[in-house]
């Protein structure tokens, strides 16, 4: 056995793994299994736990190495488990030079725990890749971090403070991928509508993004993963309304939909701010598709104001929905709140999952008998510009784009003709 990453969260992840998965085989390291930990929810860490102990049985001769944002805030935790080799940072993880001294584990010149203080990392290096493996979209890192303190998040403490890639070099990482055949760039970061509040200038998001656009024509299509809606720029906007490549998805970081929950859970907009959003952009690109983030059950939320939760999908046009039932996260305000109880938290996650699953059969319903143009993914799957699903009879080229009329759909995504 090679080297092997498991992943775990959100689309950085993704990005860092392939960084992981090639410094250690640069390193020459054989019979090594990394799992890139996600710590959004203590769901998240439970679900890294179990999966560990479920490779030390499949390959008990494998080194298991922990490494991502559950490992960084509890990083006792893993090193704890007997099934582990080594536990390391989320800075460190991204060194060439880490991979190189696990070859140094075992003979008394490796710590088990491998975890420094991610408060004092103040910038994000371009890690250089030619491509995602098993992708056939593209992943680039621009922005790391977070200087919002939500209430029920943990992830500042596991990514630390927000640091910005320098435009150039973020131009020059999506000038290699497009080289070496990428037709989709995803810009990634954890809060990346704060990009460039650390670097000379300021430049905001839409400034990236038009000088991207500007100085690789070649690039097809470009993507941009979860956004704060309050924090769009006015060159993103224009980017919007004019750009065919920027492409008509947008994922809002929305949480909740009642303007009470939304005060305790610190969040910096308002019920009506994620409306007027929404409707302005629609205004700007009619065939915009929405997703959003919405927690359901967050603690001292009543009947009523979950309603809200729910209306907002309406209100908002939410299409393509990621709902999260509340669980409390140990350091965080939230978790010390008075708590809803357990059976009502999955309640109302089963009933806002069902209006999520009400709103994306009707956006497929409206798309049949449309032409798209898909991104062939694998297994006869790929995905239009607005980022639905689309599901192909017989076998497809992956990597290509084609245009092909939408004959109906499964209730999950849609049929190509």
């Amino acid at each position: 056995m090679a080297v092997e990453v498991v992943t775990f969260g959100c689309r950085l992840n993704i990005y860092e793994s392939e960084t992981i998965q090639r410094h250690a085989e640069e390193a020459g390291l054989g019979d090594l299994v990394v799992v890139n930990t996600c710590a959004v929810t203590a769901e998240a860490s439970r679900q890294a736990r179990q999966s560990i102990r479920r490779i030390a049985r499949e390959k008990p001769d494998a080194r298991i190495v922990v490494t991502g944002c559950a490992a960084q805030v509890e990083p006792e935790t893993f090193a704890a488990m007997p099934e582990v080799s080594q536990v390391i940072g989320n800075h460190e993880k991204m060194k060439a030079n880490t991979w190189a001294g696990l070859r140094d584990f075992g003979v008394g010149q490796a710590e088990k725990v491998l975890v420094n203080d991610i408060m004092a990392v103040k910038e994000t290096a371009m890690h250089l890749i030619d491509g995602l493996r098993g992708h056939t979209r593209a992943f680039v890192q621009v922005q790391n971090g977070c200087d919002h303190r939500c209430t029920f998040c943990i992830i500042p403490y596991g990514r630390g403070n927000s640091r910005s890639v320098p435009m150039g070099e973020v131009v020059s990482q999506v000038r290699t991928l497009v080289e070496h055949g990428s037709r989709e760039v995803v810009l990634t970061g954890v809060d990346i509508t704060s990009y460039g509040v650390d670097l000379p200038g300021e430049p905001k998001l839409g400034t990236l993004v038009k000088s991207l656009l500007r100085h690789v024509p070649e690039l097809e299509r470009l993507r941009i993963s979860s956004i704060d809606s309050v924090e769009a720029d006015d060159d993103l906007l224009d980017m919007i309304a004019t750009e065919s490549r920027l492409m008509p998805h947008l994922h809002l970081s929305l949480q909740a939909g009642d303007d009470m929950v939304l005060k305790r859970m610190k969040r910096r907009h308002l019920r009506g701010d994620a409306i007027a959003f929404c409707e302005q952009v629609k205004r700007l690109r009619p065939d915009m598709v929405f997703g959003a983030d919405i927690i359901a059950g967050f603690p001292t939320e009543t009947e009523d104001m979950f309603s809200r939760s729910l209306d907002i999908v309406e209100e908002c046009g939410l299409t393509h929905l990621h709902v999260f039932p509340f669980s409390p996260r140990p350091g965080t305000p939230a978790a010390k709140m008075p708590q809803v109880a357990r059976d009502v938290v999955k309640d109302r996650a089963r009933r806002l999952r069902e209006r999520g699953e009400a709103a994306l059969l009707r956006h497929l319903t409206e798309q049949v008998g449309t032409r798209r143009n898909v991104l062939i993914e694998a297994n006869q799957l790929g995905r239009t510009e607005g980022f639905t699903l689309v599901r192909f009879a017989s076998p497809v080229k992956r990597g290509e784009i084609q245009t092909v009329t939408i004959a109906g759909h499964d209730g999950k995504g849609l049929l190509a003709a």
